[in-house]
């Protein structure tokens, strides 16, 4: 009778304990998801900036992925934490997913559209493919919030393209497909990781170095390099934004994120991005969004908000225990 008791003791003494160390993980998510926010919103403004002027979307992706392997090469190579075969073909198929191909495909998107339509599309349209794609392939139930949210982002979509279009003339289609394909890569990678064994940084490492192992050679070979034309200062800017702020610190707090929060509570944090793109747009790149259009991106951001909230109850988890060395 007194072990019994001495262990409900013990139990009830644990649950606190427990929901204190739930909190302080979601805190973190949310700290990690706000982060990557920020640096997310002005990498749309800083890769339009350079796209538009002397450099070209190979040398976005040079800078990107060059850098980021550099710095994060030794978290998968260094003694004590190589990583076993099968995990660096985890790690090729999100460097196509969310390496230089989708990098490539949004720099498209920019240099065809705006900052505020990039940061609209993408981000936004991501959500709706990993809900859809959660539901047909994963089985997972979605809920009348859910699908009501998709379907603002969507309707949000079309308004702000057609108020785009009494704006500034009729939208690139081109553009508009690139970053509809961005955000399809964006979403399988996002439901592939929360599946993964692969830790923030492992995923970040992996992405960099087979991103700048596939694709170096064949820009310098080609003789894409375009950084004779640009300024110093330039360069500089791409070199901290892209090779340091998004390859090395976004892709670790988006994939932390993830891990802490579960993909939908973390794609509620980025539903923030075209806010936060559009404002930075108008200092930077004077782009300055028609009452019309910040009225859609306004839709955009409840519907994300709506698709994020947590899903019917009674869905089966499918995140596997990670088994895989930690970095």
């Amino acid at each position: 009778m007194a072990n019994g008791k001495v262990s409900d003791a013990m139990a009830v003494d644990a649950e606190p304990t427990t929901q204190r160390g739930a909190s302080r993980a979601r805190l973190a998510g949310f700290a990690c998801a706000a982060l990557t926010v920020m640096i997310f919103s002005g990498w749309f403004v800083v890769t339009r900036f350079g796209v538009t002027r002397e450099l070209r979307i190979w040398d976005i992706a040079a800078l990107r992925f060059g850098i980021g392997a550099m710095l994060l090469a030794p978290a998968v190579v260094r003694r004590g934490s190589r990583l076993p075969i099968a995990a660096w073909g985890e790690g090729l198929l999100f460097a196509v997913l969310w390496g230089v191909p989708f990098v490539l495909l949004v720099a498209l998107g920019l240099k065809l559209t705006s900052a505020a339509e990039a940061a609209s599309v993408a981000p936004t349209l991501m959500p709706v493919f990993a809900g859809v794609f959660a539901w047909c392939f994963l089985r997972e139930r979605q809920g009348s919030l859910r699908w009501l949210g998709y379907a603002a982002i969507v309707t949000g979509l079309v308004c702000l393209v057609s108020a785009g279009a009494a704006a500034r003339g009729a939208p690139d289609l081109w553009g508009i497909a690139a970053l509809a394909a961005a955000a399809v890569m964006w979403a399988i990678y996002t439901l592939l990781f929360r599946r993964s064994g692969l830790t923030p940084v492992q995923s970040a490492a992996l992405i960099c170095v087979w991103s700048a192992a596939l694709y170096l050679p064949a820009y310098l070979l080609l003789g894409l390099s375009r950084f004779s034309l640009a300024s110093q200062g330039e360069i500089a800017l791409q070199v901290c934004y892209q090779g340091v702020l998004m390859s090395g610190v976004a892709l670790i707090t988006y994939n932390r994120a993830v891990s802490l929060l579960g993909s939908s509570a973390a794609t509620a944090v980025i539903a923030l991005l075209p806010a936060v793109a559009s404002i930075l747009a108008i200092p930077v790149l004077g782009e300055i969004p028609s009452l019309a259009e910040g009225m859609s991106i306004a839709v955009i951001v409840l519907g994300v908000l709506l698709a994020s909230r947590p899903a019917a109850a009674g869905r089966a988890s499918t995140r596997p225990s990670s088994t895989r060395p930690q970095a």
